[in-house]
């Protein structure tokens, strides 16, 4: 073996552990996602009970976020990691003996709420692993995995109810979680010499005001990277409320059937996984901006031609654009992210911008969802859809202004990866 191959393999041991990681707690979230949403409806008949499902996470979010940044920051990362994929584990194999459908919300709270720490543990630790050199890279094959894992993980879940039952999927799901602890607990501890003298401070009322503080003085410091990022947010919450009701749009606007839609489905599935590929491959060709600002736009692009689709052909050149061009501007912002946050203060950022977030996206849900009853869901999406190109614009001129070159800057060790 020479020297360069076995340098490459072992700067990339760790990452590839972690991804490994990743890759099956993800693949058991698919699985997972279509299963609670069968058992839910096959308990209760209930379209608002299915529906409760979407609810609890966003809402369980906001109130842990609030304070859980302080917490994450100040303590052991890994070890929070583990922890919350163990009562998750344990909380998502406890679902199928449960008879009550109020008993199963509350297992989804304690799951929504392990989650809510999980998310924000889990961006700190990865910037602190992966060195600045890689993350480009390390990105783009993560966004890989996800993108599999999106693929695979219906059609697993789909043969899972065919050979045995939507209980066996749930374990599987709870078996991902406990792997997912193992992978995390052979990864390095990289908070093992934190000081001591910070864990008082934990949960204070005092420490809580001074870290929302501490956010906001971080973002006159950087004002730039909160506005661009924040911008990105506003995307995301345009998109999730255009994915809510594409289900509605596509079988009564378009005429879709229920068959072709979920075929739709496959196909975004489908681009993510190519686009994914593509950048895993090339990700050294690409810039950080170029990632972005070809990602964001053209999957802008992708929606305003599935708002105005009149036939399945048209929703599917729609969809393959967004989830092709999607994988680009995901892996470009978690680097430009991970690259101009502080680590010592990511977890709190995290979290104050996913109460932010969160918020945002349930009242702009129920906006939509009243607007699509008094006016036409047509009109609607397609506002929606020209607003959210105009948001990916306004990101383009404010990338390229040259004087933020310094926020995007690659080294050439990043370049040749």
């Amino acid at each position: 073996m020479t020297h360069k191959k076995k340098g490459f393999l072992e700067k990339w041991k760790l990452p590839t552990l972690l991804l490994i990681g990743i890759g099956v707690s993800g693949l058991g979230d698919f699985v997972y996602l279509i299963a609670i949403n069968l058992l839910i409806l096959d308990m209760t008949h209930s379209a608002a009970a299915v529906a409760g499902l979407w609810i609890i996470g966003p809402i369980v979010a906001i109130l842990t976020n609030f304070w859980s940044g302080g917490f994450i920051d100040r303590g052991n990362k890994r070890n929070i990691l583990i922890l919350t994929d163990i009562v998750r584990a344990i909380s998502v194999a406890i679902i199928p003996l449960l008879s009550s459908i109020w008993s199963i919300y509350m297992m989804l709270v304690i799951i929504s709420l392990a989650k809510a720490f999980f998310t924000p543990a889990s961006t700190t630790y990865i910037t602190k692993l992966i060195p600045h050199h890689q993350r480009k890279k390390f990105n783009s094959i993560n966004s890989l995995v996800r993108s599999g894992a999106f693929v695979v993980g219906p059609s697993i879940a789909g043969a899972l109810f065919l050979l045995s039952s939507v209980d066996v999927a749930i374990y599987i799901n709870a078996i991902s979680f406990a792997v997912s602890a193992i992978v995390l607990f052979l990864m390095p501890d990289l908070d093992k010499d934190l000081q001591s003298q910070n864990a008082p401070k934990k949960g204070t009322w005092k420490t809580f005001i001074l870290d929302w503080k501490e956010v906001i003085g971080q973002y006159q410091k950087q004002a730039y990277v909160f506005i661009l990022y924040s911008l990105y947010i506003v995307t995301i919450i345009f998109t999730f409320a255009m994915d809510s009701q594409e289900v509605v749009f596509t079988q009564k606007v378009i005429g879709l059937s229920a068959t072709q839609f979920s075929l739709l489905v496959s196909i975004t599935g489908i681009g993510y996984l190519l686009g994914s590929m593509y950048i895993s491959f090339l990700s050294n060709r690409i810039s950080i901006k170029q990632l972005i600002g070809i990602g964001i736009t053209l999957m802008s692009v992708g929606y305003i031609i599935f708002s105005l689709s009149h036939s399945f052909m048209s929703a599917v050149i729609g969809f393959s654009i967004l989830g092709f061009f999607n994988a680009f501007s995901g892996t470009g912002f978690n680097t430009f992210y991970q690259n101009n946050i502080p680590i010592e203060i990511m977890g709190r950022v995290s979290s104050v911008l996913g109460v932010l977030q969160n918020a945002a996206q349930i009242i702009f849900l129920l906006f939509i969802g009243f607007l699509g009853d008094i006016l036409s869901l047509r009109n609607v999406i397609v506002t929606i859809s020209f607003l959210n190109f105009l948001t990916a614009v306004l990101i383009n001129l404010f990338m390229f202004k040259p004087e933020k070159h310094i926020y995007f800057t690659e080294t050439e060790e990043e370049k040749s990866l």
